[in-house]
Order: C-alpha cells, then sequence, then structure tokens
C-alpha cells in the first residue's frame, strides 16, 4: 500500500496584519468616532466584547469589513479594569472589605499602550505611514506607531474571530 505525505507548509503561515499602537485616554467609542472621521472607516462596536480567562477580563472591540478592498479593520481597547472587594479580617467588630483595582492587559508587551488598530492586511511602507501619519493629525492622540506584529509574544491574543 502506498503512503501519501501531505506538506501543508504553505498552508499554516502567518497571517499578514499591520498593527498601530495608540496611546490615548479618550473612552473607545470616542475615539473610534474619531478614527472613523479621520480614516474615512466605518467602525462598528461588537455586540459583545473580547473575553479572556472566562469574563475575567474583557476588552471592547470595533471592526469594519472593507468590501472593496477586502481588508478588515479592529480597533481593540488593551487595558482592561477590573475591580473586586477583599475582605480584611481585623480584630474588631465590623467586617471590613477593601476594593482592590486589577488592570490586565491584552498585549502585555505594551503596557502604555491604549488602543490598537489591526488591519488585516500588510500594506507597504508608504501607506501605512499614511495611516499612522492621520492618526497622528487626531488632536487628542498622545502617540501612535506601528508594531511588528510578527516579534510579539502574545500574538495570539490578536486573532479575534
Amino acid at each position: 500500500m502506498a503512503v501519501h505525505k501531505l506538506v501543508l507548509d504553505d498552508v499554516f503561515d502567518e497571517v499578514l496584519c499591520t498593527l498601530i499602537a495608540i496611546h490615548c485616554s479618550l473612552e473607545d467609542y470616542r475615539l473610534a468616532y474619531l478614527l472613523n472621521k479621520h480614516l474615512g472607516i466605518t467602525l462598528i462596536r461588537k455586540p459583545s466584547d473580547l473575553d479572556y480567562d472566562k469574563g475575567k477580563s474583557t476588552y471592547s472591540i470595533f471592526d469594519w469589513e472593507d468590501d472593496k478592498q477586502l481588508i478588515t479593520w479592529s480597533f481593540v481597547s488593551n487595558v482592561c479594569k477590573t475591580e473586586s472587594f477583599q475582605q480584611i479580617n481585623y480584630e474588631s467588630l465590623f467586617e471590613n472589605q477593601e476594593k482592590i483595582t486589577k488592570t490586565t492587559h491584552l498585549i502585555p508587551e505594551y503596557k502604555r499602550v491604549n488602543y490598537f488598530l489591526k488591519i488585516d492586511n500588510e500594506f507597504n511602507l508608504s501607506k501605512e505611514k499614511y495611516i499612522v501619519n492621520s492618526i497622528l493629525r487626531i488632536p487628542q492622540i498622545a502617540t501612535a506607531y506601528s508594531i511588528d506584529s510578527s516579534q510579539l509574544k502574545s500574538k495570539d491574543n490578536l486573532i479575534f474571530s
């Protein structure tokens, strides 16, 4: 009986995408509006947030599928803050609870980044610079820059589907 071997090296190549980090203190919906206005796109919030660790950390996500150029744009928050109460036992008559705020990040390597704009298409350098410069023209944004997604340790967190 003949043995057939399938070689799938080319099938599972890394997905090419452009990743832009955005430093901004605005809420996600306001920044999505400004990105829509300045980039000429139509980001819409998804009905459900990205859920990691079974609800322990959720990240807001907006996306837009450009049917003309077959490109998907995703705008996602990098920061998740959760509040919990911790019981403190002192030798007293009253129970004390302390509020604890825990911060988690979608991409832990970039803890100071507030948002990421992921474009599921590898643009040439001039188009990528044009997008970053358009984002930098928004007065409320402190800074924005491109990130090489192939160098990230937690790049699996950027798979949104």
